[in-house]
């Protein structure tokens, strides 16, 4: 195109020269000439910008609208607390667990006794059925600290019994050879005149006295002390002679004189016996003894010697304690 004369306008050929419209097809594409969708989004001043993290697809993983779900120490944000920790159940479960072993094991040892204890009572037929000899007026048989099985007199009555006791006397053993621990006869558990608040006496059947009987001939003369007759004078008389009623003459096998003579018990009534002794376990009634001190008096004690103080008792199961068993 030719320049434009003096005087003359410049025609009027199009837009004045823009720079933005200096772009030629020879040049490199336009920016808002590109295609696809994310040059699209680059090139539009509204699209978020994914540098920040403030929405976009792209934003970091726990962050949106820009603000973080726990701020950094010293940044004014509220830190999370981090969870409470449970107590440890495992010692509460082990004491509870502890506790129920220790019940459990008492539990079982009780009912263990107490079947021990009935099956005993079943047998013997007396309470309790067995008893710890606390003198040792049965020495060598028994010796103190042992423990007696004792059985009802008439649940098994050896040969030759008196009519209605279910008792064998020495002196009637002699005749039938009815033995109990060494010697012949049964030896007895019984109440010293019936009476219920005294120690019972463990000691054997000599013989039997019927009631208003002068036994002084039947009794065995080294067994009956100083006393010459029966009934004569207080001096001489023979305790219990006549029988003021009829029972057992009974003697230990220790001691050198009838309880009757001795003024222990009036001859023994069969409803005073309590039963007969069976079997004796060494020793083992002593633990009994010196846990009460050799001093207790209530039923399972056999009687100590006359006159022996609780100290004596208590030294007898000492002394005795180490002895072999015959």
């Amino acid at each position: 195109m030719s320049p434009p004369r003096d005087g003359e306008d410049p025609p009027d050929d199009g837009p004045a020269d823009d720079p933005s419209n200096d772009a030629t097809d020879d040049g490199p594409p336009r920016a808002d000439d590109a295609s696809g969708p994310d040059d699209a989004s680059a090139g539009d001043p509204l699209a978020p910008d994914r540098s920040t993290g403030s929405g976009g697809d792209d934003g970091l993983p726990g962050e949106s609208d820009g603000e973080s779900d726990v701020a950094p120490n010293g940044a004014g944000g509220t830190v999370d607390a981090p969870p409470a920790r449970r107590a440890d159940p495992e010692p509460e479960r082990q004491s509870g667990g502890a506790l129920r072993t220790f019940v459990v094991d008492v539990l079982s040892s009780a009912i263990a006794v107490l079947l021990v204890g009935v099956l005993l009572f079943a047998v013997s037929g007396v309470w309790p059925p067995m008893v710890a000899v606390e003198s040792p007026s049965m020495t060598p048989h028994m010796k103190t600290g042992d423990l007696v099985f004792v059985m009802e007199e008439q649940r098994f009555p050896g040969d030759g019994a008196i009519a209605g006791t279910g008792v064998v006397t020495a002196e009637t053993g002699e005749r039938t050879d009815y033995r109990k621990f060494a010697e012949t006869g049964d030896v007895i558990v019984y109440k010293p005149d019936g009476r219920a608040d005294k120690t019972p006496i463990i000691h054997r059947a000599m013989f039997w006295v019927n009631e208003s009987e002068n036994w002084y001939d039947e009794a065995n003369k080294q067994s009956i002390g100083r006393y010459s007759k029966c009934g004569e004078t207080p001096d001489e008389a023979l305790p219990n002679c006549p029988a003021p009623h009829a029972g057992f003459i009974t003697k230990g096998d220790a001691n050198g004189i009838y309880d009757q003579a001795q003024g222990l018990s009036s001859p023994v009534k069969p409803a005073w016996v309590v039963g007969t002794a069976e079997v004796r376990i060494p020793k083992l009634g002593c633990i009994r003894l010196r846990s009460e001190g050799c001093m207790n008096g209530a039923f399972g004690f056999v009687a100590p010697s006359a006159g022996a103080t609780s100290l004596e008792r208590a030294c007898l199961c000492n002394q005795s304690a180490g002895q072999a068993a015959p």
